[in-house]
């Protein structure tokens, strides 16, 4: 099955370039040289990724914003292609996802593309909908009958029986077929069809839960795509809650990571999210750290992470996009907010110096450094 892209761009050479990556890559191009006909393309078909030469920064600017809107294509990874003038904070404060720089090496563009492809097969492979019916008991402040309708990795949607539930966030008791184990998911409401039906996104699913419900989705799919290796990356920053890794190939930003090191035959994996990206150098991490669960693998990989000592090799794999729905959902596409409260230097950073050059971060980043390192 392949990965679909759509490309906008009236530069020769940049198509040139691109349609060669991408087609190592094994990404489809469709390439419009026309606004109106990407958006049009946009609301009719499905694409892993839409890219945007942003030579016109108003045009480039609607076709972002048009394809967030369209609900085929919400959830579809954004890449802006940008003049060092505009430079990634342009092209972040247009909402993309991920920014390159103009004008496009084969090598470089290649390397940038690996991690984005990850990505883009790991929301495809999210989105993948298996139709099936079994009954799910609803518990928020009353319990709620109803049934699945399809179920994917990222959630399901459901039709009730009777009453329908008023809750936005709710617990779902299930049992998947063929499977002797009882499944209790915590979900939002994520969209509201005709009468009774309504989307469901699942949040804060357990390592054993995602397994479970991956392993049981791969087994109904007629196509079972493996997953890109994982990307290599060296530790040169590390807190209680957040991590800067240097790699060619960084996830764009919102990009929920898995980020594992073996110590002693044995692997330790914890959560993050991808908060602050620079292309072709690195990646700011966040902890997730919203359960128990999450805190505990969180607190083994910094213990493992510092008693290897300096600038130890972690493997990051992607596990999807952040899509916030929310009125804090991401600043102009540069990171989704923190939550409130957390007080963490390297966070901090993240969160306040996102707009600066590559230079310009590490500087920051090492001066930060001096004063802890001068205790």
């Amino acid at each position: 099955m392949n990965l679909k892209s759509l490309l906008l761009s009236s530069d020769e050479k940049t198509v040139r370039v691109l349609r060669r990556v991408l087609g190592d890559l094994e990404i489809a191009v469709e390439h419009c040289s026309a606004p109106d006909d990407v958006i049009r393309r946009i609301t009719r078909h499905r694409y892993e990724a839409i890219i945007v030469d942003c030579s016109d920064s108003q045009n480039a600017g609607d076709v972002l914003r048009a394809a967030k809107a369209a609900p085929v294509n919400k959830r579809a990874l954004s890449v802006a292609l940008v003049e060092s003038a505009v430079g990634l904070k342009g092209g972040f404060d247009m909402g993309a996802h991920f920014v390159l720089h103009k004008p496009l090496a084969v090598e470089k563009a290649k390397s940038s593309f690996r991690a984005v492809r990850a990505l883009m097969k790991r929301e495809r492979r999210l989105q993948l909908r298996v139709p099936v019916q079994i009954p799910v008991e609803c518990v928020g402040a009353a319990r709620y009958q109803a049934k699945t309708l399809d179920l994917c990795e990222g959630g399901m949607a459901i039709q009730f029986k009777g009453r329908k539930a008023k809750e936005s966030m709710l617990r779902f008791v299930l049992t998947l077929p063929g499977i002797d184990q009882q499944l209790e998911l915590w979900g939002e409401m994520a969209w509201e069809g005709n009468s009774d039906q309504v989307g469901v996104r699942f949040k804060n699913l357990s390592e054993d839960q995602r397994n479970t419900l991956r392993n049981w989705l791969n087994s109904q799919l007629p196509e079972h795509e493996p997953d890109d290796p994982p990307v290599a990356c060296r530790l040169t920053e590390l807190s209680l809650r957040a991590c800067y890794l240097t790699t060619s190939a960084p996830f764009p930003l919102s990009t929920r990571v898995i980020l594992s090191i073996r110590t002693n035959e044995t692997e330790v994996r914890a959560s993050g999210i991808v908060r602050i990206t620079h292309p072709e150098f690195g990646m700011g991490v966040e902890f997730l750290q919203a359960t128990p669960e999450q805190q505990d693998q969180a607190r083994r990989l910094i213990e493992a992470l510092r008693s290897i000592g300096e600038s130890p090799e972690l493997h990051v794999s992607p596990d999807g996009l952040e899509v916030s729905t929310g009125p804090e959902s991401s600043v102009e596409g540069r990171l989704i907010p923190s939550p409130a409260g957390v007080d963490d230097a390297l966070v901090s950073l993240f969160r306040e110096q996102s707009q600066l050059p590559v230079d310009a971060f590490l500087e920051q980043m090492q001066q930060q450094r001096q004063p802890q390192e001068s205790r």
